[in-house]
């Protein structure tokens, strides 16, 4: 527990959140590509790995920009 008391303090929930967010769709992804398009685990992983990073920064940005316009709210 102390790694992840150690990421808690030194990240915001929002960062820690797409990294979550992002291994998971990483994990979805490659089986979803190479199930469905019966692609190479190798191009299914390159595929995986570049779309879903793509979108946690897309996710990271979503939620500064709200939060920052949350704040400017109050």
């Amino acid at each position: 527990m102390t790694i992840i008391n150690t990421i808690k303090s030194t990240m915001s929930d929002s960062l820690l959140l797409t990294i979550i967010y992002t291994i998971g769709h990483f994990l979805i992804a490659v089986s979803c590509v190479y199930i469905i398009t019966g692609a190479s685990l190798e191009l299914a992983t390159i595929d995986a790995l570049v779309e879903p990073l793509l979108n946690a920064l897309w996710l990271y940005v979503l939620h500064k920009t709200y939060y920052k316009f949350k704040k400017n709210e109050k």
